[in-house]
């Protein structure tokens, strides 16, 4: 048998919340704490880079297949971006991830493989065209 943490973390979190309103530090569990904290902002950082994949795969999709270009398409794009602001306004950290070119790297292939899948599309550069923030911003 487990841990609580590991049977139901639901219930572990509910009981590690109750320790620190209560006071009794020597009762929490510490380490699977700070991996839970820190797993919040993995959660963010893999949500925004997520929506800027698919954001600049429809970007790729529009600048190689202009004539498949549709409402659909445009209400996408408009809608990741909208997204991503609210992400970033709600998470100002994450911005310097905009600017990473490790992170950026990460979504441009997410976003080739989105732009190959969807699209049939082939021999696309090896970088983007676009830098984050201008992705975000063009219009």
């Amino acid at each position: 048998m487990g841990t609580l943490y590991e049977e139901d973390v639901i219930a572990w979190a509910e009981r590690q919340a109750a320790l620190l309103r209560s006071g009794q530090w020597s009762q929490l569990d510490i380490g699977n704490i700070a991996e839970e904290i820190e797993d919040v902002g993995k959660s963010e950082k893999r949500e925004l880079c997520h929506r800027l994949a698919v954001l600049v795969g429809y970007l790729i999709k529009c600048r190689y297949q202009p004539d498949r270009v549709g409402s659909s398409w445009r209400r996408t794009i408009r809608e990741q971006r909208a997204r991503i602001r609210r992400l970033l306004r709600r998470t100002p950290s994450l911005r310097q991830l905009m600017t990473d070119p490790g992170f950026a790297e990460d979504v441009w292939s997410d976003a080739v493989v989105l732009a190959i899948n969807e699209a049939g599309l082939d021999d696309l550069p090896e970088l983007s065209p676009w830098t984050l923030d201008e992705a975000l911003r063009e219009g």
